[in-house]
């Protein structure tokens, strides 16, 4: 998407107006220096309604302003898919996102799951406030953000969930202490029966990261999915890998058959397929961290 500057006035100081009935109003007009990063907001200049956040120029969450079920990001509609397809379209859900950023995804299925209750985790305490104010997201008890370490925050939580969602970056990667074997028991231990771990992955160098992850959660949950891009599993290109993990079987036809419906081209790969493309892969653990890595934030920029 090409950034382009929001259709409002700006303050002589280069920040946001004040919050009135035009939801543009509440956004940023200049960038945002958060704990971690620099948050910018740009308007779309082909869907006027449709918000990007960047987090140090990269795309991090898109928002469309009139439309709360509208998900921008491939991923993220594969996400959606595959709960609608696995829990009900539109049943209430318990969310834990392991990871927040703008919550299009936690805005997105509070629209579609009338009745849920999500926890939304971000690092950044700046950005989780700044988010809060700027984007028209649902209100407490329906999304909760706190501002925490992911991996903290799923060891210590009490609750049980319907889903968890890991979907946290740091310099765009997965933080090691959400990829081990460890991570996934504990994500194990707080889903209800039935529940989903989905995790949204990253991959550069064709089946090498995703073999890792297989892996690795395939020690805990006897059913998986993955919706992945064709050439990204092929290796030839960067991009996201989205894993599904359960104690029930998914519904892999009805999973493909939505997949189809997509505008872009993915591919659904079904546990046989992922157990055979791992084999051999080596499960992470904790004991392979650096120390001081776990329940660890890393010093922010200044």
């Amino acid at each position: 998407m090409t950034r382009s500057k929001n259709n409002r006035q700006t303050r002589p100081d280069g920040q946001r107006s004040k919050r009135g009935s035009n939801p543009l109003d509440r956004l940023p007009t200049s960038p945002v220096t958060t704990s971690f990063s620099l948050a910018e907001v740009g308007q779309s200049p082909y869907r006027p309604s449709l918000i990007t956040l960047y987090l140090d120029g990269a795309e991090s969450s898109a928002l469309d302003l009139e439309d709360p079920t509208y998900l921008e990001f491939e991923y993220m509609q594969h996400i959606d898919l595959i709960i609608g397809a696995t829990l009900g379209d539109s049943v209430p859900l318990r969310a834990l996102h392991l990871g927040a950023a703008g919550c299009a995804l936690a805005r997105a299925l509070d629209a579609q799951h009338p009745g849920s209750r999500q926890l939304a985790i971000e690092l950044d305490s700046q950005l989780a406030a700044g988010v809060r104010e700027w984007f028209d997201l649902p209100p407490s008890p329906r999304l909760r953000i706190r501002a925490d370490e992911a991996r903290h925050a799923l060891d210590t939580t009490n609750a049980k969930w319907d889903v968890v969602i890991r979907d946290a970056f740091r310099v765009r990667d997965v933080p090691l202490q959400l990829r081990t074997s460890e991570c996934v028991r504990r994500a194990h231990e707080v889903l209800s029966p039935g529940g989903l771990y989905i995790m949204n992955s990253i991959a550069s160098t064709g089946f090498t990261r995703l073999g890792e992850e297989i892996a690795t959660v395939s020690e805990h949950f006897p059913h998986l999915i993955a919706i992945v891009d064709p050439s990204i599993l092929k290796g030839r290109r960067f991009g996201n890998i989205v894993i599904a993990a359960s104690d029930e079987e998914f519904p892999v036809a009805e999973i493909s058959r939505r997949v189809r419906k997509l505008s872009l081209p993915a591919s659904v790969l079904d546990t046989a397929t992922l157990l055979r493309k791992a084999a051999g892969s080596k499960v992470f653990t904790d004991d392979e961290l650096q120390p001081g890595i776990l329940w660890s934030s890393a010093e922010p920029s200044n």
